[in-house]
This record gives C-alpha cells, sequence and structure tokens, in this order.
C-alpha cells in the first residue's frame, strides 16, 4: 500500500523519516522503499504514457531513476510529502525520455524518406505535426496536475484559489514587491521554516528585513504565502508564470 509505514522497534516510521535516514547514509532502506512503491511508480508512469506499463518496459526504469533522484533530493522545507514530490520528478523525467526517443524518431523516418524518392516528404511533416501536438498535450497535463497539487498545498494553509484572486495586489509593482517578499523569505531558513511548519506568515520577522510597512504585509499575507510555497517547491510551469509577472 501507498501508506505503507516504515517499521522501527520501538515506533513506526513514516515515508519522510526514512527517506532523510537514507540521506543520512543509511542506504540499506532504499531498497526496500523502491520495492513498496512499485506500483505508486508504475501509476505514474502508466499516467504520463497512457497505457500499462510492465517493469520490463524502459519508461518503467526511467520512472524507477527519478524515484530514486526524488529521494535523494527531497527535503521537507518544501513543504509537500515525498510521494508529491516524486510524483512531478518522474512525470518530468518520463516526457523527457519520450520527448527524445519520438526526435530520434523522426530523425530516422527523415533519413529513410531522404533514401526513397517514392517516400513523400509530407510524411516528415505529419511526423513534426504529431511531435508537437504530443508535447503539447503532456504539458498540458503536467500543468493540470502541478495545479492541483498546488491547489491540495493551498488547502493545508488553510487557503484556496478563490482566495489568491481576491486577495491579489491590483497594481504590478504591488505584486512584484509581494513577490520579492516572498522570495526573501524563502532564502532565509528561519524564515522558511516558521511558514512550512507553523503555517503562518513571520510578518514580524519580515517587518524588519523589508521596506515594506507591516500593514502592506498583512494585506497581502495571503498571496505572499502562496508565492513562498511555489517558489520552495517543484512547480516548474507555476514559478515560469511568476518570471512573466516580475519581468513585465
Amino acid at each position: 500500500m501507498l501508506s505503507l509505514l516504515f517499521m522501527t522497534k520501538k515506533k513506526k516510521r513514516t515515508l519522510e523519516e526514512t527517506v532523510i535516514l537514507i540521506q543520512q547514509g543509511d542506504k540499506t532502506l532504499i531498497n526496500e522503499i523502491i520495492e513498496a512503491y512499485k506500483p505508486f511508480i508504475a501509476k505514474t508512469v502508466s499516467s504520463v504514457c497512457r497505457r500499462y506499463i510492465y517493469e520490463t518496459d524502459d519508461e518503467f526504469s526511467i520512472g524507477l531513476i527519478a524515484f530514486n533522484e526524488a529521494i535523494e533530493k527531497y527535503s521537507p522545507d518544501r513543504g509537500s510529502s515525498l510521494l508529491s514530490f516524486s510524483e512531478v520528478i518522474i512525470k518530468r523525467r518520463v516526457i523527457d525520455y519520450i520527448r527524445k526517443q519520438t526526435k530520434n524518431q523522426h530523425i530516422s523516418i527523415d533519413l529513410t524518406n531522404a533514401s526513397h524518392e517514392e517516400e513523400s516528404p509530407g510524411n516528415v511533416i505529419v511526423n513534426e505535426l504529431s511531435l508537437d501536438d504530443y508535447q503539447k498535450k503532456n504539458d498540458e497535463q503536467l500543468r493540470k496536475d502541478e495545479i492541483y497539487q498546488f491547489q491540495m498545498l493551498l488547502r493545508s494553509f488553510d487557503l484556496n484559489f478563490s482566495d489568491l484572486v481576491e486577495n491579489s495586489p491590483k497594481h504590478a509593482d504591488a505584486r512584484k514587491n509581494a513577490i520579492l517578499i516572498a522570495k526573501m523569505l524563502i532564502e532565509n531558513s528561519e524564515m522558511r521554516e516558521l511558514l512550512l511548519e507553523k503555517k503562518r506568515l513571520p510578518i514580524k520577522q519580515l517587518e524588519k528585513m523589508v521596506n515594506v510597512s507591516r500593514k502592506t504585509i498583512e494585506r497581502n499575507r495571503k498571496y505572499i504565502i502562496a508565492i513562498a510555497l511555489i517558489l520552495s517547491s517543484e512547480y516548474v510551469y507555476l514559478k515560469d508564470y511568476l518570471k512573466g509577472v516580475i519581468e513585465d
């Protein structure tokens, strides 16, 4: 079961606690975790490939490598569970693999067409369009998955998307300032820990570090929290959106 808890002699140990032990050097536990979570890996890879994935498939191997990468990179400071974090990593690595394979197939078809005059060059165009359409569809799915994961994270802070819409600063400069405050918060390990553990904005500490009034920070509290959660997690598409906001 995905909710499996690894046992110690004295008490149950969560998956995240086990991962921390692995990162601290206890490599004997890694095979235990991977074996227990193979169904999760297969399900995640299958959702990208749109077909059932077997352990003998190359895509499953990519998923295993990505899951191991997630174990190595995971940090509780990100504000998400290992499974949420690893799901993002697995899907991203499988998409990269499929894109690479599809591009290689396109090159092979292109060379075949060049050596057979009876072959229509239109096949190459069709393959280009198919690849582009495939990439767009998978990007769209990954974006939806990312938004859903972010929505779940917001709920743990008693926030939702409606709150963000209602509390988003109206002026571009105000939004940029709020994003910069969130960035400063995340870069400070003490304040980041307060945010993620206490589920609240450390307004008093922030007030001492930024040239913004306490009233302004409080007014933009929900927006700043949301931006800080994006910046502290592996949200590729949402981070790209923030870049656009800052550069506007």
